[in-house]
């Protein structure tokens, strides 16, 4: 039999955070890896089917007048969740413990019945609705084209991408746009509310989590203790020079303007 050499794998610890292209949300923005930011707005739901012919052409062609009115795009978002009535049945429980009257005790129990009985034939299903408005810093036309291109490589690298300044005029642009797709839908009888920094961060922990975010409530966004992970303290040992180059996306720096109008003139030469 050939000798052979068993070698230990290094074990390298992984994060969430290096499979998600969110990088921060601050101040009820998702800011993206590549630097485009996102707001996020919940919509209440509309009972088309009651409505009469003449109200279901007016909703139409308004939304028709919406899709034409705006200049960039947005996502439409629907996300259906089973609900657990679980605890809602214990709840009944309590309830019907708590009560005096044996009249009230009887209807509660039928009810709690009735509520099993409607579980096991069909699935309770509750529907969010949520529209998200994009911004790309790239589409304010007071800087250049080398300050985009540094900013999307600060991102990428995992630096801070924004000044608090900056930060503040591209939000307020953002802002624009959700007050004019909020003007337009406000128009259909939908109502639009964007969503706080907490909510956000409570909607991805839904979506990312489904089963542990029923039984686990996320805690507030200012009691988290949230600390700054450096790809380099994911491992165990020293990294290699293989996990050093995998990693240089996450780790390296901006470049200096000559270096970077050098790298912006190359890909234009190749593009063209």
């Amino acid at each position: 039999m050939a000798n052979t050499k068993l070698t230990q794998k290094r074990r390298t610890k992984h994060t969430a955070q290096q499979y998600l292209d969110i990088a921060e949300i601050r101040d009820g923005v998702v800011i993206l890896r590549d630097g485009t930011f996102r707001a996020i707005l919940m919509a209440s739901s509309l009972n088309f089917a009651l409505k009469s012919e003449e109200e279901q052409k007016a909703i139409i062609y308004g939304f028709q007048d919406f899709l034409n009115a705006i200049s960039f795009p947005v996502q439409i978002l629907v996300n259906s969740r089973e609900i657990d009535l679980k605890p809602y049945l214990k709840e009944l429980d309590v309830r019907e413990d708590a009560q005096g009257s044996e009249l009230m005790k009887i209807q509660l129990q039928e009810y709690r019945e009735y509520i099993k009985e409607l579980v096991k034939v069909s699935n309770v299903m509750t529907k969010n609705f949520y529209i998200v408005i994009p911004f790309a810093a790239q589409q304010a036309k007071e800087e250049g084209t080398l300050e985009k291109l540094i900013k999307g490589l600060r991102v990428r690298g995992g630096l801070s991408p924004y000044t608090v300044s900056e930060f503040e005029r591209y939000k307020d642009q953002l802002w624009q746009r959700v007050d004019q797709v909020s003007a337009n839908i406000r128009n259909l009888g939908v109502r639009l509310v964007p969503l706080s920094t907490q909510e956000i961060i409570e909607l991805f922990y839904s979506l990312y989590n489904p089963d542990t975010a029923r039984n686990q409530r996320l805690p507030y966004v200012e009691d988290l203790e949230i600390e700054d992970v450096r790809p380099e303290s994911l491992a165990e040992s020293a990294p290699t020079p293989e996990d050093t180059e995998r990693f240089k996306t996450l780790t390296k720096t901006a470049p200096d303007p000559e270096e970077a109008e050098r790298l912006y003139r190359e890909r234009r030469s190749r593009e063209s």
